[in-house]
């Protein structure tokens, strides 16, 4: 696959996990506890797609999106989060969701189904 994922999260555990799961599945993985560290390595690496989260401090993950967006319109971006709607005006700067606590296939498979497009 060329790039990389950057799952970006303020819960420094779940990323951690997060980051294991995916490599284990053959992806490569660059973490970011906050929307400005995210910008920072995207800014700075080859990043294919962004696994987010939505409630973080500072920015929450639409403002991450937004930014994402106009550094590189075209980026892959799978909002990740515990809630499970979301209104319309956050959902028109990501490609996909996948629910926190799911199981992880289903991480895998949004992802999966996110970079095939």
């Amino acid at each position: 696959m060329d790039g990389m994922i950057l799952c970006i999260d303020d819960e420094p555990v779940g990323l951690r996990v997060r980051k294991m799961l995916l490599e284990s599945q053959g992806y490569k993985v660059l973490t970011a506890t906050s929307g400005r560290e995210g910008l920072q390595l995207f800014a700075t690496h080859p990043i294919a797609a962004v696994v987010l989260d939505y409630a973080m401090p500072e920015m929450n993950g639409d403002q991450v999106a937004i930014a994402l967006r106009r550094l590189k319109p075209d980026v892959k971006i799978l909002l990740f989060s515990a809630y499970v709607k979301f209104p319309d005006d956050v959902m028109k700067w990501v490609d996909s969701y996948a629910v926190k606590g799911d199981h992880p296939t289903a991480l895998f498979n949004a992802l999966q189904k996110l970079l095939a497009c």
